[in-house]
């Protein structure tokens, strides 16, 4: 047996590292899908020598997933085995992200400038304790005269304490005007280098908990070496959203405007990264779901206790479709879009930080053309409302997302946009128009009944519209009222309408009518619509 091993040791062919190389990387470029990202690391390293190296690369996040890393090795190096080790990592600096950097500098220099600050007190305190040590070492002075003191001499010693006194006094209060501007000075250090220090603190720091990425590196020669990291990682997503802007003021016009919101909880910063957004659904449903054959069978009829005796003996055949049923894989399907993947480079780098919820960034401006009318539903509505239907006229889908509505610049509501391929028309709606009311009035008949009579087997209805522009504006206008309809020969449903209707079957929808017409400023339009339902004797109206 030991001949055996020492066999396979001799055989085998294992790594020889002459040394091990630690490496920090930087993330270069992400590519943000709906749900997770690609994160593109760059790692730098010199290799001593040419040979074989153990390259450790020591800041990837601790829950990183060697099955969603690729690594690509710049010209001069091979890479071989790679894995990731948890235990025995080399000692590390607590790291710090770009904008804790940033931010405990200004703390260093807020605290600078607070030492600063209580040295210039700490002067001043001190010229006013000099000047004040001085008046009272002069007022100490008992009054004895020196030996053979003369009247000169004793008036040259008065002046002289006098003016001494005076120059003293004067310098301490000198040296007291300047305390509140010091004490100032120093209170707002102090508060400068408190807000600072907060927001040292508010800030999230890197990821302490981390792991290692070894990789078997074979180098050329000796020098600067590059390995590139790909990594996919969960915890990132982006969607889109638009604010639309209608304008009538010189001609029809909707401007569009596409921006993003992008969000990662990865445990890192992407600080500075060439930044694409991907369409792309890599994390969800990537095949054709499945179907599973369904057995039907027929039998004699049982009734109602036979088969309750029957379910309880065997089970019950419709219990045992259940249990197939149930045994079958459940796949649900995800939501995709039709056509290419939709891919947005953003055109400048960009900082994410993590935990950073909804960071938005603009992306571009379309232009559309579209046709406004107000549009009234008088059976419902008391207004009507600014209806803009355009084409998307690009070559790629606008993707599903939520979207700020303007009308002249104004805010009038929001709306979801769900995907609208290149070539199809939408119609978004743009708030009410108070000065285009509509009225839907059922007027009474002559015995005192109102729009609506039934007898046995007849009912009937009969409704007045009218539509009043009160404004200065003329619109082109679009109203849409309903009469029944019947799939049954016996139930004969007749509909008269004045003045007749544009459209029938809006939409494919039977029984949707439709008018439009242009409304002047200060104009009013009416309708009246009919209609009768009858049926045989002894039936009922359902």
């Amino acid at each position: 047996m030991r001949a055996l091993l020492a066999g396979l040791l001799v055989t085998t062919a294992l790594p020889a590292f002459a040394d091990s190389i630690a490496a920090t990387s930087t993330i270069t470029a992400v590519t943000v899908y709906p749900d997770g990202a690609k994160l593109t690391r760059e790692v730098t390293f010199t290799a001593p020598a040419a040979g074989n190296h153990e390259l450790l690369v020591t800041d990837l996040p601790i829950d990183s997933d060697p099955g969603l890393i690729r690594l690509a090795p710049s010209e001069g190096v091979q890479v071989g085995a790679f894995t990731l080790r948890a235990d025995r990592l080399p000692p590390r600096e607590d790291p710090l992200t770009p904008a804790q950097t940033a931010a405990k500098a200004q703390t260093e220099a807020a605290e600078a400038a607070a030492r600063t600050a209580q040295l210039s007190l700490d002067a001043v305190q001190a010229k006013v304790e000099a000047a004040e040590a001085q008046v009272r070492f002069l007022s100490s002075f008992t009054g004895a005269l020196p030996d053979g003191a003369t009247p000169e001499t004793i008036k040259s010693m008065a002046t002289m304490i006098g003016a001494e006194t005076l120059a003293a006094r004067q310098t301490a209060l000198a040296a007291r005007a300047e305390l509140f501007p010091a004490e100032k000075a120093l209170t707002k250090a102090a508060e400068a280098l408190a807000k600072a220090q907060a927001a040292y603190d508010a800030l999230p720091g890197a990821d302490v908990d981390y792991t290692a990425l070894s990789v078997a590196v074979t180098a050329a020669a000796a020098g600067e070496q590059t390995v590139t990291v790909t990594q996919y990682v969960g915890n990132a997503s982006w969607r889109p959203v638009y604010d639309l802007n209608l304008t009538r003021d010189k001609g029809d016009a909707l401007v569009l405007n596409r921006s993003v919101l992008v969000t990662q909880y990865t445990g890192e910063d992407w600080a500075g990264v060439a930044l694409t957004l991907s369409s792309s659904r890599p994390a969800e449903q990537a095949a054709p779901s499945q179907l599973w054959p369904e057995l039907r069978s027929i039998g004699p009829a049982l009734d109602t206790e036979a088969a309750r005796a029957r379910k309880a003996v065997e089970g019950g055949a419709e219990m045992d479709m259940a249990v197939v049923a149930e045994a079958a894989p459940a796949i649900t399907a995800g939501v995709a879009l039709e056509g290419d993947t939709v891919v947005y480079k953003y055109p400048e780098a960009v900082t994410v930080a993590t935990g950073a919820e909804d960071l938005r960034l603009a992306l571009d401006s379309l232009t559309f053309s579209p046709v406004v009318k107000a549009v009234a539903v008088p059976r419902i509505d008391r207004t009507a409302f600014v209806v803009a239907s355009f084409t998307n006229a690009s070559s790629e889908p606008l993707l599903p997302g939520q979207a700020m509505l303007f009308r002249e610049g104004v805010l009038v509501g929001s709306t979801w946009l769900d995907v609208i391929a290149p070539g199809v028309e939408t119609d978004v709606g743009f708030g009410a128009i108070e000065t285009v009311r509509v009225k839907r009035e059922m007027p009474k008949r002559a015995g005192g009944e109102t729009g609506v009579f039934t007898s046995s087997n007849q009912q009937s209805e009969a409704a007045v519209i009218t539509v009043e522009n009160t404004g200065d504006e003329a619109w082109p206008v679009r109203i849409i009222d309903q009469v029944p309809y019947s799939e049954q020969d016996d139930l004969k449903i007749e509909v008269s309408a004045n003045p007749e209707p544009t459209e029938t079957d809006v939409e494919g929808q039977r029984g949707i009518l439709a008018w439009e017409f242009d409304l002047a400023a200060g104009g009013k339009e009416t309708m009246t619509l009919e209609h009768s339902l009858t049926w045989p004797a002894g039936l009922v109206l359902r």
